[in-house]
């Protein structure tokens, strides 16, 4: 099983086809050679084994992070 936590996009890497990536204060650089649609800084991706696999709804990201907090919280 494999859990994807929303990332947002915060900056752009044409030359290596890669972008940075936010998720829950850890940012880090993946690869969207697997996903060919534009994408945007402010964008909401899910991340598989450190590629873009889909980009997904602001809204249904904006939900599952918060979600995600209040489990860790919950377990702090």
């Amino acid at each position: 099983m494999c859990l994807s936590v929303p990332s947002q996009i915060v900056a752009l890497h044409d030359d290596e086809f890669a972008v940075t990536v936010e998720s829950l204060g850890v940012r880090r650089k993946v690869s969207r050679h697997l996903y060919m649609e534009p994408l945007e800084v402010g964008d909401y991706v899910l991340i598989h084994i450190g590629f873009v696999m889909n980009k997904i709804d602001q809204d249904d990201a904006e939900q599952s992070l918060a979600l995600y907090q209040e489990i860790v919280e919950s377990h702090a």
